[in-house]
C-alpha cells in the first residue's frame, strides 16, 4: 500500500554541542541508534549524558508552529531557534506518535512529543514555553538508514 505524502522538509539543522548554535545544512545523514551525523548526540558512548537514545535520534517540528509562535505570542523565532533538527511544513506531527512514517528515503518512528523546556526558553524568549506547550515538535526513532533532504516529501 502506498504511503499518502502529508508534508515536506523545510529546513534541517543540527548542533555540535549542548547549547550551541544550530547550524542550517541542505542534508544530513541518519543512522539508527546513533542519530544525526554533525548532531552532538550522534556516536556518543552509552556512559556520556548526550548519548543517543531512541526518543533523542531525531527531532521534528512544524513551520506552522514557528510562525504561530509570532502571531500569537509576538516571538519571532528563526526555524534553528526552536532547536529542532527537522523543520516540516503540512504535517500535524503530534498524529505522528506510535506511528511510522517517512522523510525522504529514511523511515522514522514517532515516540513522544517533544515539550519545550526551560533551556528553550533561557536561550530564546520566556513565552516560548507557553507557546509551544503540546505543540513543540516531535521525538523519533531512525528504523532505516539514509539521507533527508530539504525539500523531501514526509508520508506516512
Amino acid at each position: 500500500m502506498k504511503q499518502l505524502t502529508v508534508g515536506s522538509v523545510v529546513s534541517i539543522h543540527v548542533a555540535p554541542g549542548r547549547g550551541t548554535p544550530t547550524t542550517s545544512i541542505a542534508q544530513v545523514r541518519a543512522v539508527p541508534g546513533k542519530g544525526l551525523v554533525g548532531d552532538r548526540h550522534f556516536g556518543r558512548s552509552k556512559g556520556d549524558p548526550d548519548a543517543p537514545r531512541p526518543d533523542r535520534e531525531i527531532t521534528l517540528v512544524e513551520v506552522e508552529t514557528i510562525e504561530a509562535l509570532a502571531r500569537d505570542y509576538g516571538v519571532r523565532l528563526e526555524p534553528g531557534d526552536v532547536r529542532r533538527n527537522i523543520v516540516t511544513r503540512g504535517v500535524a506531527l503530534n498524529h505522528m506518535v506510535e506511528r511510522r512514517f517517512s522523510v525522504g528515503e529514511v523511515v522514522l518512528l514517532g515516540l513522544r512529543l517533544c515539550e519545550p523546556c526551560a533551556h528553550l526558553a533561557e536561550l530564546t524568549h520566556d513565552n516560548v514555553l507557553r507557546g509551544l506547550v503540546h505543540r513543540g515538535g516531535l521525538r523519533a526513532q531512525i528504523l532505516t538508514e539514509g539521507v533527508i533532504r530539504v525539500g523531501d516529501e514526509i508520508a506516512g
